[in-house]
């Protein structure tokens, strides 16, 4: 289902132009307005007033809109070698790939690859759950660059003059004497 198609409003159109189609078209179908109606006039009334509210619901939101327009605009037909390529299912008589992305001959050709690679990566690289993680694995960073940092100072502080490993060259050292002492 095209949702601008159902709402009859154009690709770019304006959240006040998607308010204005949906309000017209709400008020045409909606079902307390076919309550007199013929039942097969009130069941296609109230299917097709779902249909606009579903468009209206997605349109009106901008990431649902964004999520919407990236699929519809990258779910178009695979390419190979610049030309429509497709095979067609003989269970189903209708046109379909292996998967996403792949075609009979391995990985689709598309025009845009680089560029749908690079919107979904970067839809990747913002979405909540990588920010947060990202944003976890920061403060660990920082965390123990901290007390690396503040291990080294107190070792200065408390040592003055020694470095940690002439420090741990007399352990060693006094941990032989001991040993051969007993």
């Amino acid at each position: 289902m095209d949702h601008y198609k159902v709402l009859g409003v154009s690709n770019n159109a304006s959240k006040e132009e998607i308010k204005r189609a949906f309000r017209d078209l709400a008020m045409q179908f909606h079902p307390d307005k076919h309550s007199q109606s013929s039942k097969h006039l009130r069941d296609s009334a109230t299917i097709k007033f779902k249909q606009i509210s579903e468009s209206y619901d997605t349109l009106i939101d901008d990431r649902k809109r964004a999520d919407y327009n990236f699929k519809t605009k990258h779910n178009r037909y695979d390419t190979y070698n610049n030309n429509s390529y497709h095979h067609y299912n003989t269970y189903n008589n209708s046109r379909s790939s292996y998967g996403y992305g792949y075609s009979r001959h391995g990985y689709a050709r598309r025009g845009g690859n680089f560029s749908a690679r690079f919107e979904m990566g970067l839809r990747f690289l913002t979405t909540r759950s990588f920010l947060l993680n990202a944003t976890f694995f920061g403060v660990l960073l920082g965390g123990m660059f901290v007390v690396e940092a503040g291990g080294k100072a107190l070792w200065k502080m408390h040592n003055p003059g020694k470095s940690f490993e002439e420090a741990m060259d007399s352990v060693e050292k006094a941990k032989a004497l001991k040993d051969d002492s007993y």
